[in-house]
């Protein structure tokens, strides 16, 4: 690894000695710089936020368009949201080939949650989209901060039931775009319009696999079953509505419930690290635990890539995404990427969603309006359905 050369990158913050610019304050208790990265495969560029989660003035929180199964550029979201900074966030369902008909959801692939509700759980680990999860690592990993403003590393697996007058039933999917063989899953209207068939497509190991023909959904309002359909639809899901969809033997199960039965659907998403609530959660992956590298990350795949990062006891956010324009485009290995987290003093640290989705926004101090600092490396910023932001606290 061509690393040597970022000795003195030991702060959070702190750039190679005399490869950048001076750390500019864009807010109280957020800072951003950007500076070189000589790494293996030529030398990239860093774009870097800094948020001390101890300043009362600055919160972060999840970035996303107002439905799971939506997309919008960081940008946009940003601005929306009133956001003085962030940076994109998990993988996500982008395309669709292997199964004609069936649409790209845009939903992310891991758990999400905003403002401490839970907006929707993992998909199986062979249904998701980006590069192999390192070895001991799982979809339900996620980084977020607590209701104790620390950020973390976690895992977040969905617990809930659905109870019918013939029994309970587990609850194996909120909101996802996959659910796992012989399942029962819930889409509420965090869902959005997107059609539900995708979540009947694949199997736990074979995101190419043919979708289900044995399927079934029913529909619950006010604590009883409305509608049943055969087949997953799509549309959006009026407030407090649930709509339940099975396959396999979670579409058998389902079968027998009828229109006026009483069902009682019920869902969390459970910590296994932490009996603090999360105020805000996001999937990716973890490459740094501890200040040591996770095992088996690639060290031989450069690309342009986003990650996160928690310092000083979870009492710093770092945020990184690389620049993707031509002269820098070669990016970091995920090895590379653990590597520069740790110099920048985060002892844990996340790989996000990179390549095109690799976005960077800022406001510079007294604009209202977030600039996109990194050269996204489509030419343009993409669609991608959730990020990390940073807000000011009045």
């Amino acid at each position: 690894m061509a690393f040597g050369t970022l000795a003195g990158a030991a702060l959070v913050g702190a750039a190679p000695a005399g490869a950048g610019q001076e750390a500019v304050t864009l807010a109280p208790g957020v800072t951003y710089e950007e500076f070189d990265l000589p790494a293996a495969a030529g030398v990239a560029h860093a774009h870097v936020l800094t948020v001390d989660l101890r300043d009362p003035r600055v919160r972060v929180g999840l970035l996303h368009p107002g439905a799971v199964a939506a997309r919008a550029p960081v940008s946009r979201m940003a601005a929306d949201r009133g956001a003085v900074a962030g940076v994109n966030g998990d993988f996500f369902h982008i395309t669709e080939t292997q199964h004609p008909g069936v649409e790209a959801t845009g939903a992310s692939v891991g758990p999400a949650i905003a403002r401490g509700r839970a907006l929707k759980a993992a998909v199986p680990n062979g249904q998701r989209f980006g590069p192999a999860l390192p070895p001991g690592t799982t979809t339900e990993a996620v980084i977020g901060v607590g209701a104790d403003r620390r950020a973390r590393l976690d895992r977040l697996a969905l617990d809930g039931s659905v109870r019918t007058p013939r029994g309970r039933l587990p609850l194996e999917g909120l909101n996802q775009y996959a659910l796992p063989v012989g399942s029962v899953g819930a889409f509420t209207a965090n869902w959005g319009s997107a059609s539900r068939v995708r979540a009947t497509c694949g199997t736990d190991t074979d995101r190419a696999a043919p979708c289900s023909t044995d399927t079934h959904e029913v529909t619950v309002r006010g604590g009883r079953v409305v509608s049943t359909a055969d087949a997953p639809g799509g549309g959006p899901i009026a407030p407090g509505t649930t709509v339940l969809v099975g396959r396999e033997e979670g579409a058998r199960r389902l079968r027998e419930l009828g229109p006026g039965e009483p069902v009682a659907v019920r869902h969390r998403l459970v910590s296994a690290a932490s009996r603090v609530p999360f105020r805000f959660a996001l999937g990716g992956y973890p490459v740094l635990v501890g200040g040591r590298p996770l095992p088996g990350l690639d060290t031989r795949t450069s690309a342009v890539r986003t990650a996160a990062g928690v310092a000083d006891g979870g009492r710093r956010l770092v945020l990184f995404a690389l620049d993707g324009a031509p002269a820098h485009r070669s990016g970091l290995t995920v090895a590379e990427v653990a590597d520069a987290m740790r110099r920048l003093g985060s002892a844990d640290a996340f790989n996000l969603d990179g390549g095109g989705s690799t976005t960077l926004v800022a406001r510079d101090p007294g604009t209202a309006a977030v600039t996109v600092r990194n050269h996204p490396s489509g030419g343009t910023e993409r669609a991608v359905p959730n990020g990390i932001g940073v807000f000011p606290v009045p």
